[in-house]
């Protein structure tokens, strides 16, 4: 009598026969995280911390827009928003066709261009500077001085800045007038407007643009430091190999949000070192929708002019994130 004996059954096999048949056209259901309401609840206190940025931006940045419609409306006070009548791009046509145009861009663009090439590489080269100084009380307390400045207004600093510069009695008006043998009025003459606007801005802002690079620097591993001073690398080499490379991505960022605010040169500065005899070079498109807009009432005007620049802002902040990303840098988004 013969006995059959069958071979086991290879454990895949097992397994598939195991295994729950299923249609072809069906799928495994998606397992489901936690819901939006306990997600809520999760992390309510991160949530309640973020509220006031929130209600910040949705009140003085995105609700504002819904006003910006009178760039293209004759907009009349009485009518309102709303009732006020269409003109499409009118004001714009007539803002590229000014005369004044091509001189506030050019002031505009002028100031831009002092400010991100003098002031933006002084702050970087000053926080290099503090991140190699070792004595920490001295490190602080040249820190704190470098950033008081910038908790001044800019109507002290514009008031410091006419004692100082004034005519005749102002210690800096004798001493510049007396290392240069003339007798220039600093606050009044145009050439000087745009070095005494830089100045200004160097004073208050450079300690405080300081605070980010420290914090990338902070960051950068001491082995790499410890391992070029034993292959004998001085200060500015491991600074220019080191150090540079890698805050590389903050400085890149930092520089793209400043090309996007290139038109923006801020109102209260110009405006309060403005006068009459340097204003043909002081006017930039901050100080000329003041000027057009609230004193003398082209509300639809002057609204069409802040858009333009807004627009190229946005414009501009893209177009140097794609540049930074086409070379291999890092970038915003």
């Amino acid at each position: 009598m013969s006995q059959l004996v069958s071979d086991p059954l290879p454990a895949k096999a097992v397994t598939d026969a195991a295994a729950p048949t299923r249609s072809p056209g069906s799928r495994r259901p998606a397992s489901r995280g936690p819901s939006l309401r306990v997600r809520f609840l999760q992390y309510r206190w991160l949530y309640l911390l973020l509220a006031p940025g929130i209600i910040y931006f949705v009140v003085f940045r995105f609700a504002p827009m819904w006003g910006a419609q009178i760039a293209f409306k004759d907009f009349v006070p009485f009518l309102g928003v709303a009732g006020s009548p269409w003109v499409g791009f009118q004001h714009f046509q007539d803002f590229f066709g000014n005369p004044d145009f091509f001189r506030l861009t050019g002031n505009t663009l002028i100031l831009a261009a002092l400010s991100l090439l003098i002031a933006f590489p002084l702050t970087i080269i000053m926080a290099l500077l503090l991140n190699e100084v070792r004595l920490q009380i001295y490190k602080r307390t040249v820190q704190t001085l470098l950033y008081v400045p910038h908790f001044l207004s800019w109507t002290i600093v514009a008031s410091l800045s006419y004692l100082l510069l004034a005519l005749d009695t102002g210690p800096l008006f004798e001493l510049l007038n007396g290392l240069m043998g003339t007798n220039i009025d600093f606050l009044a003459n145009p050439d000087w407007f745009r070095p005494i606007i830089v100045a200004q801005d160097i004073w208050k802002n450079t300690g405080w643009g300081t605070i980010i690079f420290l914090a990338a620097l902070a960051t950068v591993d001491q082995e790499q430091y410890e391992a070029a001073i034993l292959d004998g690398a001085g200060r500015l080499q491991r600074m220019w190999h080191i150090t540079l490379p890698n805050i590389s991505g903050v400085i890149m960022v930092l520089l793209i949000l400043q090309i996007g605010q290139i038109l923006n040169t801020g109102f209260e500065q110009i405006y309060l070192m403005t006068n009459a005899l340097n204003r043909q070079v002081a006017d930039v498109f901050d100080t000329y929708v003041y000027f057009v807009g609230i004193t003398q009432g082209a509300y639809s005007y002057s609204t069409a002019v802040g858009l333009f620049k807004a627009i190229v802002g946005v414009i501009l902040i893209f177009g140097a994130n794609w540049l930074a990303k086409r070379n291999n840098q890092a970038g915003l988004f």
